[in-house]
């Protein structure tokens, strides 16, 4: 493996940690961040006297002065913040790695927390809160809005109809993703949907949200938390937990940007931004598409799976619908993907669990574990400008 990054292997993620994940927590999203955070700890083998360093999310409402003031960390020497809501989750542990391999901190921790479900629900978009923060944004919103383009499933269902027409798909192809989904969240007691498989016929006769999105096309509404621990490759060869190895970590927001909106684009049945994301992960670990044995894929809607199986050279363009038909993303198939269920099946927290699901791959410890696997593919949310991860185990 020919790698041309200094960050390549040099930090490894070796704490994870959850909360449960449900429909109305009952307790505050610091409270979540605090469990998560000293849950990771506690799978590391560390203590939080051991953490200078915290990253998260803009979007996150715990801030890091009272996450360590809350879970008894003393002085931090690194604390930073991604923005665009899921993009920003492979992104959180970039920055992580970037603070370990140049000395700033020892140990970081990346949290995510939220009550999205009995709190403020991301899917209803702009409906019933403030414009984002940003005045780019609020222009942006000032032209879509009046036409009916409200919320994250309206966004993304004008990429998703534009798909269909250009490669001749149909909406059960997306619904074998969902399905997919839900066979590996049946399997994870940690699932909302544990024990609930679903059937492509289920996912056709679940109601419209925007079509062409079914139901059964959007992920869930959580409360939750979820936290991740990384030091340097050396120091985690001493800790309890096999490492997983940060073989690469990217971001990548591509021309004529927009947040899920970019419709100005010459195209817009693909996300470029993902694939400027895999050319680095590929470029700084040495590996491509062939070198990947599992993947974890930001699923927050089911067609934005199929360009980025494309975008990331798993197949050709427009070939993701026979690729999934053909059974890949199952276990046994080319590309074991989402095994632990995804955020249609586990639970949403903006990409984050399934960074975790990545750790569990590469540890051999999934409850759908694929065979041989040493590496892992992680990418955070699509339509927004993004990020990924390529996961080894220490070899």
């Amino acid at each position: 493996m020919t790698t041309t990054s200094a960050l390549t292997g040099s930090a490894a993620i070796v704490g994870i940690g959850a909360t449960e994940f449900s429909k109305n927590s009952g307790r505050s999203e610091l409270q979540l961040a605090c469990e998560a955070v000293l849950a990771a700890l506690t799978d590391a083998g560390l203590t939080p006297a051991d953490v200078d360093g915290l990253v998260s999310f803009t979007a996150d409402t715990s801030g890091e002065i009272h996450v360590a003031r809350n879970t008894g960390m003393g002085e931090l020497t690194f604390f930073s913040r991604i923005g665009y809501g899921g993009g920003a989750g492979c992104a959180t542990v970039q920055q992580a790695a970037l603070a370990v391999a140049t000395g700033v901190a020892e140990v970081v921790v990346c949290y995510r927390a939220f009550n999205e479900r009995s709190g403020e629900r991301y899917g209803l978009g702009q409906a019933d809160r403030a414009m984002d923060n940003t005045g780019a944004d609020r222009a942006a919103y000032s032209w879509m809005t009046p036409f009916g383009l409200n919320t994250p499933a309206q966004w993304v269902a004008m990429f998703a109809r534009r798909y269909l027409h250009e490669y001749g798909a149909t909406s059960e192809d997306f619904g074998r993703v969902a399905v997919v989904d839900r066979k590996h969240a049946a399997n994870n007691p940690a699932a909302w949907f544990h024990g609930r498989p679903i059937t492509l016929d289920d996912h056709q006769a679940s109601r419209w949200i925007a079509e062409p999105l079914r139901l059964l096309d959007c992920c869930q509404e959580t409360d939750g938390g979820q936290a991740l621990v990384i030091v340097s490759a050396e120091r985690a060869r001493d800790l309890p937990q096999p490492p997983a190895v940060i073989l690469g970590a990217a971001q990548g927001s591509g021309d004529d940007q927009h947040m899920m909106t970019s419709y100005y684009r010459e195209r817009i049945s693909s996300i470029p931004e993902m694939g400027l994301v895999g050319r680095q992960l590929y470029t700084q670990s040495g590996l491509g598409p062939d070198d990947v044995d599992a993947a974890v894929l930001y699923d927050h809607f089911t067609p934005l799976v199929l360009p980025q199986l494309e975008e990331l050279g798993f197949c050709g363009v427009g070939e993701a619908k026979d690729f999934i038909a053909d059974g890949h993303l199952e276990l046994g198939g080319r590309l074991p993907t989402n095994t632990h269920g995804g955020q249609l099946g586990e639970a949403y927290l903006h990409g984050v669990n399934g960074i975790a699901e990545a750790v569990r791959l590469v540890r051999g410890t999934s409850v759908n574990q694929p065979e041989d696997v040493g590496h892992v593919l992680v990418t955070a949310g699509t339509g927004v400008p993004t990020s990924g991860l390529v996961l080894g185990a220490d070899r």
